[in-house]
């Protein structure tokens, strides 16, 4: 029998400071540096000798800087810049090579006018100024960019040294030039991690780059690749400077690297520089769209100030940009995330009143966030107005929301409809559905969608292995789990932190604590660093064992490897110490927790508590119950039958009624260990029949605040 619930069914019937902003750029205001530098670099001899034959010479062509020892082969090591080639001299004979590019080498220098006749051979003195003319010569003759790339790298092989910075700008240009942007961009990037942010290095880079240009064109380009390849090595102050110093020579970087640089200093937190750049972007006559804008309005919703990034959308359509279908997902997404779903919904509605088409993201988000928050109804409700037809992610959605709530056959009945409608579910459908039903505790059910998710030809992610294993860690079976755990691995699959410690919960549970420490020290092994939960799970395994002082000593070692201590650490802690009686120990860790800004809760409360009351320390126990409520906690209804039967078993049954009356006041209803605590405390007084005697106070107590119950049930 179906249940009535189907999902196709029901839905069948501050641009201010872009525009005319006043504020002066911080940035493009400061002062221009100089492209002129106290370096320079001294030209050296090279002769080439036989003392090899080419093909030994001769690098693999293929790859510039993956083949090579790595890209700073292409310098001497040290830091003298004047030190990029060594004074040494060679000779090399060739007459006899085969090798085609050598010999359209030599037919293109004879033609360029070298003389290369020797009664040695052929001869030629690789200094710095002939190996950059012999470079644009090749290029000019025969408009082959990988003809001087050969060239270039021969010549470094025959020498045995590194080329110049000059002679390798050359060659970046002839790159360029040659549509071979690729090699240019391997070689920058060579020159770009050579002496990192060092402001005399990029300013050398800037002035050769500039003195060996041939085009102006080609300049521009190879500028613009300069400051990506910073963007690219995350040295965003070095590309605003390049960018500064690029403009004084009347060059701006390509709309696309200015695009990269914008993303790096919003990914930096860098807003307001990101403002001033965008600011002189438009100056320099870029114009701007949407999916700029956008990017600004991703970073204010990201950071939580939706209110920001919904204002800048909103500004948009003013200043003549109409904003497109991703600008309105983000500020929909965002305040969907945050379960702010009236505003979501309205701006679903902006969208379509402006002639938007609501694509699958946007409509999508705001159906999970219902969904999530309990209220499939208004989701469906979402699906009716707008007459969208459900896709996976909506069902997945409602599937989610089913599983969440326990009722399994109604989510079994979603996805067999998603099926049905020709929609395959995904991954996280199947994992969804095994995830439900390990929560129910029925394993066979979760293997069959298992077996049915392999038989589809999906594979099983590592929240679908981790899913099971948990499932089997809370039904005992920790053979299974282990399995599945190795099955993963075997599988290719990594498991993450959240595998690690389900496993590891699994076996604390068992008492197995030698193999959940081996677990950890798996995890170090493998550089997966364990979370906070991971040292909860194991604090909680020892206090339940009774080893505190281990317990306290990994507490120390969570705090030395930099993570923070949350409350339920601290509890955990405070709860073992509290029922061995060690109140002092009990007391130094929550002056700890405060030390480190965290504020207990009413568990927290309830650990010391419980202990006052095991010990019938009742004074102590009344004073933090003040101290709780002074602080503005609010007492649940354990809570207050621990301290009622504290009061209790100590025949003090007129404070223990004084509570009774407290909680009811705050509308919180008695129950039957409340009614077991009062009858303690009578028998503790000696009064006759000491259940009709607690159960006469109990409903007069109720019925002073016009609760009428019935005691006996």
């Amino acid at each position: 029998m179906r249940v009535p619930f189907s999902v196709i069914n029901v839905v069948s019937a501050g641009l201010k400071l872009i525009f005319g902003r006043k504020i002066t750029s911080k940035f493009f205001s400061s002062a221009n540096l100089a492209l002129n530098s106290t370096y320079f670099l001294e030209d050296e001899v090279f002769i080439l000798e036989d003392s090899k034959s080419i093909d030994d010479l001769l690098p693999n062509l293929r790859c510039i800087s993956a083949e090579r020892t790595g890209h700073n082969d292409l310098f001497l090591g040290g830091n003298d810049t004047s030190e990029f080639v060594d004074n040494d001299s060679l000779v090399y004979k060739y007459q006899n090579a085969e090798d085609d590019e050598l010999k359209r080498i030599k037919l293109i220098l004879i033609n360029r006018g070298w003389n290369l006749g020797s009664q040695y051979g052929y001869r030629i003195d690789l200094n710095q100024s002939n190996i950059v003319r012999i470079l644009n010569d090749l290029f000019e003759e025969s408009s082959d960019a990988a003809l001087a790339l050969y060239f270039f790298l021969w010549s470094e092989s025959c020498t045995g040294s590194k080329h110049t910075i000059r002679t390798i700008c050359t060659m970046i240009h002839i790159l360029v030039a040659g549509n071979m942007n690729y090699r240019a961009m391997d070689l920058i990037l060579c020159l770009v991690r050579k002496n990192n942010a060092e402001d005399w290095w990029y300013t050398l880079l800037l002035r050769i780059l500039h003195e060996t240009r041939t085009e102006r064109r080609v300049l521009v380009t190879v500028y613009s690749m300069l400051v990506n390849c910073y963007v690219k090595e995350n040295m965003i102050n070095v590309a605003l400077k390049l960018t500064c110093q690029m403009k004084h020579l009347n060059i701006f970087p390509s709309i696309g690297v200015c695009n990269s640089l914008l993303r790096a200093l919003l990914a930096s937190e860098l807003m307001e520089l990101a403002w001033d750049f965008l600011e002189e972007m438009q100056s320099q006559g870029m114009g701007f769209n949407a999916s700029i804008i956008s990017l600004f309005i991703c970073k204010y919703c990201t950071t939580g100030n939706i209110d920001a990034g919904l204002e800048l959308l909103m500004k948009m359509k003013k200043h003549g940009i109409n904003p497109d279908v991703v600008a309105y997902t983000i500020v929909i997404d965002s305040l969907c995330k945050r379960s702010h779903l009236k505003e979501a919904t309205s701006v679903l509605f902006k969208m379509t009143q402006m002639g938007i088409s609501l694509d699958s993201v946007s409509f999508s988000s705001v159906i999970d966030g219902f969904c999530k928050v309990g209220k499939s109804e208004k989701a469906i409700d979402i699906l009716k107005i707008f007459s969208l037809s459900p896709n996976v992610y909506v069902y997945n959605s409602f599937i989610s929301k089913l599983c969440t709530d326990g009722d399994m056959v109604a989510a079994c009945n979603i996805f067999h409809e998603m099926s049905e409608l020709g929609l395959l579910p995904d991954c996280f459908s199947y994992t969804t559905i095994i995830g439900g039903y390990c929560k129910m505790g029925e394993i066979k059910k979760a293997l069959y969608f298992l077996g049915k998710m392999l038989r589809s030809g999906i594979k099983p992610s590592v929240a679908t292995y981790t899913t099971l294993i948990d499932g089997y860690c809370k039904s005992d079976n920790m053979d299974m789990a282990e399995h599945l755990f190795q099955k993963m691995m075997t599988e290719g699959l990594v498991p993450d932190v959240v595998s690690y410690n389900a496993l590891m919960n699994g076996y604390g549970k068992k008492g197995q604590l030698h193999k959940a420490f081996e677990l950890l020290d798996m995890m170090r092994s493998a550089d997966v660093s364990p979370d906070t939960v991971t040292y909860n799970t194991l604090i909680h395994s020892l206090v339940v064992r009774g080893f505190m002082n281990e317990a306290k000593d990994l507490l120390d070692e969570l705090i030395k490897r930099g993570f923070s201590p949350d409350v339920v650490t601290f509890t955990g802690i405070i709860d073992g110490f509290s029922k061995k009686g060690n109140f002092e120990e009990a007391f130094l860790v929550w002056f700890y927790m405060s030390e480190h800004h965290v504020k207990p809760d009413v568990v927290t409360c309830s650990a010391l508590l419980n202990g006052y009351c095991r010990e019938r320390h009742m004074e102590e126990a009344n004073d933090l119950f003040c101290k709780m409520l002074d602080i503005g906690l609010i007492p649940d209804l354990m809570l207050y039958n621990t301290l009622i039967h504290g009061f209790c078993s100590v025949g003090n049954i007129d404070d223990a009624c004084h509570l009774v009356n407290m909680m009811v006041e705050r509308g919180i209803i008695p129950n039957e260990v409340t009614h077991r605590a009062l009858i303690l405390g009578c028998e503790k007084k000696w009064v006759k029949n000491p259940v009709e005697a607690a159960a006469f106070k109990l409903q007069q107590i109720l019925l002073k605040y016009s609760v009428h119950i019935d005691i006996d049930q």
